[in-house]
């Protein structure tokens, strides 16, 4: 018994249009767009009467996905949360990227919230947080060669 590869990350958003532009913005690309509900979707996610849209964005090498989902019932009664980087749980994706700075300044420029400045860790990453729609954190890493 092994695990063969990680399969994608899902991410819950109430702007799915937003948070597609984003990710579009950043270099995935859309590989599937799709709507679920039913009963065995209630069994699998364990809620009830569940209706989700979804859109499937992949890396270009196509090996893994992010999955967005707007879940239209039952909707988090919590409403978008800003976590911080220190928040206990799962709390970023890390993409591995080239050219840091265009995409920085790409991203400021859409208005996107930047945690700090790149900085440069040892000889072997350039490094970059930042916070896109919904509070969702990415870091940004850059290979050094």
């Amino acid at each position: 018994m092994k695990i063969n590869r990680l399969d994608h990350v899902s991410i819950n958003v109430n702007d799915l249009s937003e948070a597609k532009a984003f990710f579009l913005d950043l270099g995935l690309q859309v590989q599937a767009e799709w709507e679920l509900d039913g009963e065995q979707l209630d069994r699998i996610v364990g809620l009830n009467d569940v209706k989700t849209a979804c859109v499937g964005l992949g890396m270009p090498d196509g090996e893994t996905w992010i999955e967005l989902v707007k879940f239209y019932s039952p909707s988090d009664e919590k409403d978008i949360q800003h976590p911080f980087a220190n928040t206990l749980g799962i709390r970023h994706i890390c993409f591995a990227v080239e050219d840091i700075e265009a995409i920085v300044a790409r991203l400021k420029k859409n208005g996107t919230e930047i945690f700090s400045e790149i900085q440069q860790y040892e000889e072997s990453y350039k490094l970059c947080y930042v916070r896109g729609p919904e509070g969702i954190i990415l870091e940004l890493a850059e290979k050094i060669r």
